[in-house]
């Protein structure tokens, strides 16, 4: 069947409101340009983040009404912890308000100055808490997964080589942790192999450092190793999921992704004398071991979810429809990064705009340009984010530039798509149009959230060049 069908019946509505471009204007100047101050009322469709955005079940609604509220010993925590252990074989399952909470505590017992952590590629929250608490963080992506336009099945995985070429260089006891995301959400939503997380486990065990896996899309990469590593063709995604932890030494997720939860997450582990410093820490910052800030309600939605998405038709259909935009945009000669992730598509905005440099943020101005032409919120995932500064004061540019369009959970049909498509292939024929963009404003951590930005030429983002001095292109 070429026709994606949603595994799924709609039984509950929200409205959506259309905004002019004249208001989108006004919207996105109030807002220095940067989408995350726009007010989710003048947003049309929202791909800013596939994080705490989906559409819970029928199942998991019913659950909340079943939570149980008790501050200790709540029955929801105790589902949600067989369900956590079920999945992971770790005996100590810490719940946490969201993913980043669950580092926070994690990266500060375990972090500290002089030391490294590496990783196939940190997120931003991830490079946060690590780099809080005085630590380096190391991205050792490998070579494939740097190139946006070459397809390879597993361009998430670390790479092995650099990573014992590191451990010689800094020396093991230098190097506490190993973090594995899977999927590589900064790397384009791209799948990491069984056999790459079975490698990096090897070195790993063999210099004393502890493998973590972030799992906050755990059952997509599952999915993908299903359907692009041999061996694993008739194997349930839960099998292979249990596999790729029997791996680690210890796990953190956000269930704000793969659990298809509004807020939640939790930290597990092996050792038992790091639960106990980190449940210690967890009743200072979140709450008491069996809550850790959250409701009962939402434990009992996360257990839900987590079993539900590994349900294969719907992996089948959250794959599917991710690769359906991805082909509309490739065949439009539209760069994205192939082949597509599970989460979201990738637009490689240096090669969408290669006019504009990379220290007047490529991707943050396709960002707010998608927003301008069809009120699509976005994110930047490149120099904005992630780019560092010399002691001259100088951009050291992000290894890509890259737009993230991170699709909401069971939350848009076919048509949305096909409008997001429309969108982004009207922009690319006026392309060249596209100005570039200057901080006006940034904190010193975490600065995409909060940065303000103006145009790098005047006040419009969209200009004439043809009427632009030549000096001033």
């Amino acid at each position: 069947m070429k026709t994606i069908i949603e595994p799924f019946r709609i039984k509950t509505v929200e409205p959506i409101y259309f905004t002019t471009r004249a208001e989108r204007e006004e919207v996105i100047k109030n807002a220095f340009y940067n989408p995350f101050f726009i007010r989710s009322k003048d947003i049309l469709i929202d791909l800013l983040t596939d994080s705490g955005t989906s559409a819970m079940s029928s199942e998991q609604w019913a659950g909340m009404m079943r939570g149980d509220e008790t501050y200790a010993g709540s029955t929801s925590f105790f589902h949600f912890e067989e369900t956590v252990k079920r999945i992971t074989s770790m005996p100590h399952i810490i719940p946490t308000h969201q993913g980043r909470a669950s580092e926070k505590i994690f990266f500060s017992i375990i972090g500290g100055p002089g030391k490294y952590i590496v990783s196939n590629t940190l997120f931003d929250t991830t490079r946060a808490n690590i780099e809080i608490c005085e630590t380096e963080g190391v991205d050792l992506l490998c070579d494939e997964g740097k190139i946006p336009a070459v397809p390879s099945d597993f361009k998430g995985n670390i790479n092995l080589n650099a990573l014992k070429e590191f451990i010689q260089q800094k020396g093991a006891s230098n190097i506490p942790v190993c973090v594995l995301t899977v999927t590589n959400n900064s790397g384009g939503g791209q799948p990491v192999s069984m056999q790459n997380i079975r490698e990096t486990s090897k070195i790993c065990r063999a210099n004393g450092i502890l493998l973590v896996i972030d799992a906050c899309r755990f059952a997509e990469n599952a999915y993908f190793i299903k359907l692009r590593e041999p061996g694993y063709a008739n194997k349930s995604v839960e099998e292979i999921a249990r596999e790729m932890f029997s791996y680690a030494d210890a796990s953190t997720m956000s269930a704000k992704k793969d659990a298809f939860a509004n807020i939640g997450g939790f930290l597990a582990l092996h050792d038992e004398a790091l639960a106990v410093k980190c449940r210690n820490l967890l009743v200072v910052t979140e709450g008491f071991p069996t809550y850790g800030g959250l409701a009962g309600r939402d434990l009992e939605a996360i257990a839900i979810g987590l079993n539900e998405v590994m349900e294969e038709p719907y992996l089948q259909y959250r794959i599917r429809s991710t690769a359906y935009l991805s082909a509309k945009l490739s065949e439009a000669g539209i760069p994205v990064m192939q082949p597509p992730g599970g989460h979201a598509v990738y637009i490689d905005a240096k090669a969408f705009l290669p006019h504009i440099p990379v220290d007047q943020y490529p991707g943050q101005s396709l960002v707010c340009a998608l927003y301008l032409e069809g009120g699509i919120r976005s994110c930047e995932i490149g120099s904005l984010m992630f780019g560092k500064y010399d002691d001259n004061g100088k951009l050291i540019p992000a290894q890509m530039e890259l737009v993230r369009l991170a699709i909401p959970r069971r939350v848009y049909t076919q048509s949305h798509i096909d409008y997001v498509a429309e969108v982004i292939l009207e922009l690319f024929e006026k392309r060249e149009s596209i100005q570039g963009m200057r901080i006006k404003e940034e904190a010193p951590i975490l600065r995409h959230f909060t940065a303000k930005l103006l145009p790098y030429y005047g006040e419009n983002l969209l200009v004439n060049y043809e009427n632009m001095a030549e000096g001033n292109r």
